[in-house]
């Protein structure tokens, strides 16, 4: 082997360290960045929502708008269209759906924010109950003087 050849798998040798230092410490920095809290609880909270979406759509769907369908008459939002001849072709402009849709984002939107309220309030009632304030504690000077004081009462 010559004198080159050794230079450049020397060469070599100390650019593939350096390489697998780096990946090391990209992957030990990004296993530490997974395995923070932060990032595990939004991989709970998506997972969550994503099952949750289907009982907030459930709800807004079967039971929420069949109410707000006998309170506008029977009234179907989706039906409503507006026809456009432009340049020889019908354009069909769905408006009813935007507005549908725009009453099932506001009704799953009250429905979230009623249901987190309730979760909220029954959190902090529990929270109230552990944090309530220990009665203080005495210093033995305080005390002493307390029972000095009763002495003093029952004499006169």
């Amino acid at each position: 082997m010559s004198k080159k050849s050794s230079k450049k798998s020397i060469h070599l040798e100390n650019e593939l360290q350096d390489i697998k230092k780096k990946s090391s410490g990209f992957i030990s920095e990004f296993k530490t960045f997974i395995a923070r809290g932060n990032v595990m609880d939004l991989a709970v909270g998506v997972i969550i929502g994503g099952a949750f979406s289907n009982i907030v759509t459930s709800l807004t769907n079967n039971i929420l708008m069949p109410i707000v369908g006998v309170v506008v008459g029977g009234f179907n939002f989706t039906d409503l269209v507006c026809r456009i001849n432009v340049w020889g072709r019908e354009v069909v402009l769905k408006y009813g759906e935007f507005i549908q849709n725009t009453v099932d984002f506001l009704l799953t939107a009250l429905c979230i924010f009623i249901i987190i309220k309730f979760i909220n309030r029954f959190f902090n009632k529990k929270k109230e109950e552990e944090e309530k304030p220990a009665e203080p504690v005495k210093s033995d000077e305080v005390v002493l003087l307390e029972e000095i004081r009763d002495l003093l009462k029952k004499q006169k």
